[in-house]
Parts: C-alpha cells; structure tokens; sequence
C-alpha cells in the first residue's frame, strides 16, 4: 500500500503538464467531441503542452491579464462614484445640535455694495467741558476723584476766597465722567483747570479716506460699523481734509448712551454705495471650498451634501447665488468646516 501511494504521489509530481492540458481541452471543446476522441485529444494535447507550452500560458496570462485591466478599469470607474458620494456626511440632529451645526433656509435677500475703511472713535468735543475756580483761592474741600460720574450741577469742590474770605461751590456743569483732577484740599486755586469732565453718551467714528477710495465716498453715505462683535448703523456727517497726513477723515456721529463703546477703539466700517435685490443668496460664512469648488452643504434629514455653487455678486454678510440651489433649501450657515472636515478625512482614509 505504500508503494502505490508513492507511485501515485510521483506520477502526479512528473506529469504536471499533462493533466493541466487534459482539463483545458475538457473545457473548450464541446462535450461529444471529448467522448469519442478522449485519447487521441488527450495525446495531441499532451505534445502541443510538451512543444509550446509557454505559448498557451502566455496566452493564458494575457487573458488573465485583461480579466484584471477590466477588472481594475470597473473598480477605478466605482472609485469614481464612491468619491463622488463622499461629497456628503450623516450626522444625528443630537450630535449637530451637540455640535452647534446651524442652518438655515436659502432666500432672497437685499444685498450693500460698500466701499471698506477703517478708524476709531473719538469722544465729541462738544461733550467736554474744562473747570476752572470763578475767584482765587484756597480749596476746602474736594468731593470728586479721577473716574468718577457726576451730574450737572453737583459739587465738586468748595473755595474760600482771598479776597473776600467767603467760600463758594465749585459745580459740575454737564454730565459725565471725570477724565481729569487738578485739586486737592489746601491747595491754591487759580486760572488752572481743576477738573475736566467728558459726556461719552455721544462719540464720532473717524474712518481714515485714503486717495483711491475718496471717489466713492461722500456726505450722507449709509455706513455700517462693526466695534467689538457691534454692529451700527451711521451717516457720514462730515469729510474733514488733512493738511498733513495722505488722508481725510469720513466722521459719523454715534449715540453711546448705553456705554458700550470706548473713545480710542478701533472700529470697522463699510459705506454703502449701493444696494439692490437678489432671488437668492446664502451667508458667506456658509461658503466652503471642496475640489476647487464653492459651496454649501444641503441638508437632507440626517445627511450634509456639499453643493457646488455659481456665484454673483456679494456685500459684507451675503452672496448672490445664481446656480446650485434652490429657494426654500436648508444649509448649514454656522460649523460647516466640520462637515468639510469629516468629508476630508473620509478621503484620506480611503487614498490609505
């Protein structure tokens, strides 16, 4: 029993060649021809194996070979598609609400043409007034420091007076905040200013009009300006020429009355030279860049699409969108990058 499993196992070692042939031509030719020819196909085959074999198995390779260059062609076509679909991410309204992803719905807006400056406030001179003593003499008492507010018509301080000995009240002659103090108890009054206060419930924005800009800019101009995350709205009073600097200055009057702003802060304005309506637009801070290609993501119940976008014309906040999406269409105006991020990094795992 040995023996003939050992003759068994070195015929199948030494014949290689020859089964292979057998079991090709059983596959090619038709069924009746492989009856009734079965030893004479088998030892034609067997000779033409033995003669040309690397001719056959070329041919098979080549075969192969074009089974995988279709086989690859099909998988680079369905690549294609899937990168295509990878344009979009799902995300639960939980986890987009978790992740403060906002949207909104696309309409129709009425868009500013302006013209940008920059500048800062200033405090109104109007608004200031200087105190003086109305007679020399010495200070008793002072009631007010550096900071402090006031009322028009408290006291600031009290004189005695050289000539008469007498004492009089010093008052404040308008509201504000005490911006500057020159009396202590004791000391000599005389032509000095003692206290200068500043009225802040009204300050002007003085923007900076540089020569390329000054024709698009005139008296009566809306503009819009932007100090500290504030958004406010002004007209351009006065354009003030400059006899020393390369500039004139566009001032707006401002009501501060609510304290919010500061004289010396730097502040952003545009000036609206234009405005007209548009069908469509959609925040600019929606806009995100994917394949080269400007868009939105649409929301469709849990999934994002990026949208590719034609756009038109823009003002500060809006642009006008004139192909790529449709009225009434919710997309995502606050957090997009994330969905931008998770689209990336989905494509970068499947480069890998």
């Amino acid at each position: 029993m040995r023996r003939g499993k050992q003759n068994i196992q070195e015929d199948s070692i030494m014949k290689p060649h020859v089964t292979l042939a057998m079991f090709i031509a059983a596959w090619l030719m038709p069924m009746h021809v492989m009856a009734a020819n079965e030893q004479e196909q088998a030892h034609v085959h067997a000779k033409e194996q033995a003669v040309k074999p690397q001719s056959d198995t070329k041919k098979n390779e080549e075969h192969e070979e074009h089974e995988e260059h279709n086989e690859h062609e099909g998988h680079d076509e369905n690549d294609e598609h899937e990168h295509n679909e990878t344009l979009s991410s799902r995300i639960s309204d939980d986890m987009a609400t978790a992740v403060n992803i906002v949207t909104d719905r696309a309409d129709s807006q009425r868009l500013r043409q302006h013209q940008v400056v920059y500048g800062k406030l200033s405090a109104d001179p109007n608004r200031i007034s200087h105190v003086n003593a109305r007679f020399p003499g010495i200070l008793t008492s002072v009631k007010f420091s550096l900071g402090d507010s006031v009322k028009a018509g408290d006291v600031l301080a009290v004189v005695e007076s050289n000539e008469s000995l007498n004492t009089y009240t010093i008052k404040a002659p308008i509201d504000g905040v005490i911006i500057q103090r020159s009396a202590n108890v004791g000391e000599v009054a005389q032509q000095q200013t003692l206290f200068s206060i500043a009225d802040f419930g009204g300050l002007w924005a003085d923007f900076r009009l540089y020569p390329s800009q000054q024709d698009a800019v005139a008296t009566g101009q809306k503009v819009v300006i932007m100090a500290a995350d504030t958004e406010i709205n002004g007209v351009i009073a006065h354009i003030i020429p400059s006899l020393t600097q390369p500039y004139q200055l566009a001032r707006v009057k401002l009501d501060n009355r609510d304290g919010k702003l500061s004289s010396g802060q730097l502040i952003e304005g545009a000036v609206i030279s234009g405005e007209f309506n548009v069908e469509l637009a959609v925040k600019k801070s929606a806009i995100q860049i994917l394949d080269n290609k400007s868009g939105v993501f649409v929301k469709n119940n849990s999934e994002y699409v990026f949208s590719p976008l034609q756009l038109g014309r823009s003002d500060m906040d809006y642009v006008e969108v004139i192909a790529g999406l449709k009225p009434g269409q919710l997309y995502v105006t606050t957090n997009s990058y994330l969905l931008k991020a998770d689209i990336e990094k989905s494509e970068a795992e499947h480069d890998d």
